[in-house]
């Protein structure tokens, strides 16, 4: 439980920080660094999202997050792989 604790602090700190220094970056013609950011924001958006679902029935909101961190990844290979 312990752990959990301490995720769920990581979580509040991280999802925030990353996820507006990406828009903060795309905003400011950083595009690379943008998508590098957003990237890494997923993993917190998808925990936090599916807590919501679990414990308050929000399915939109973990749809919504699946959906945009697949925009994301394909994002990833048409910016760097293609």
């Amino acid at each position: 439980m312990k752990y959990k604790k301490y995720f769920d602090l990581l979580t509040q700190i991280m999802l925030p920080t990353l996820t507006l220094w990406g828009q903060l970056a795309l905003a400011l013609k950083f595009p690379w660094l943008a998508l590098l950011l957003m990237l890494a924001s997923q993993p917190f958006w998808l925990y936090s999202s599916y807590v919501a679902y679990k414990n308050a029935n929000q399915l939109g909101m973990f749809l919504n997050t699946l959906a945009f961190g697949i925009i994301t990844l394909i994002w990833v290979i048409n910016y760097w792989m293609i």
